[in-house]
């Protein structure tokens, strides 16, 4: 007999059961918005994804890189997680609207706006160095750097192609 009062006979037939490992189906099938088949995406690939992606931005001066490992949140899922203040919300899907392109010119607040709700999306997109860790070491992101990891965030790397461009510019300035 065992602790439940019975000889163990069910659970001796439970272990018996053979079990077969899970396996992951890479077919290939075609989605109804592409000419392409693709793999559908293994969970494997979303906890990659998730770990980030190494991007690097403006440098903080010459010579010192700025180098991060980045995520890109959502300003939709921020703002339902309370993320973005009620104060900025306005602000925010005005930005969101717009593509990140621009915010309401005639608004007083407008670069408080903007700076408050760069800084929450920065604090969600910095994986590594996290923002409070760039803070807590003395140093601040430039104009240029929080700039870069919002539109990062917005558009992906294809944001970041100005940025490159101007960084090889003024290495070839600077060599000649």
């Amino acid at each position: 007999m065992n602790e439940y009062g019975n000889s163990g006979q069910f659970m001796r037939e439970m272990q018996q059961i053979p079990v077969a490992p899970r396996q992951s189906v890479r077919a290939q099938v075609k989605p109804v918005n592409g000419d392409e088949p693709m793999n559908i995406t293994s969970l494997a690939d979303l906890q990659s994804y998730a770990a980030g992606t190494v991007v690097r931005f403006p440098d903080f001066a010459e010579g010192q890189p700025f180098v991060a490992r980045v995520r890109r949140p959502s300003m939709l899922v921020l703002a339902k997680q309370g993320k973005i203040p009620n104060s900025l919300l306005s602000a925010a899907s005005e930005l969101f609207a717009k593509g990140g392109g621009g915010m309401d010119t005639d608004n007083v607040n407008m670069l408080s706006d903007m700076y408050g709700i760069m800084e929450v999306i920065a604090k969600s997109c910095l994986i590594e160095p996290t923002y409070d860790e760039i803070i807590g070491s003395g140093m601040e992101l430039s104009d240029d750097q929080i700039t870069a990891i919002f539109n990062y965030t917005q558009r992906g790397v294809k944001a970041l192609e100005s940025f490159r461009k101007e960084q090889e510019h003024s290495k070839r300035a600077g060599a000649s």
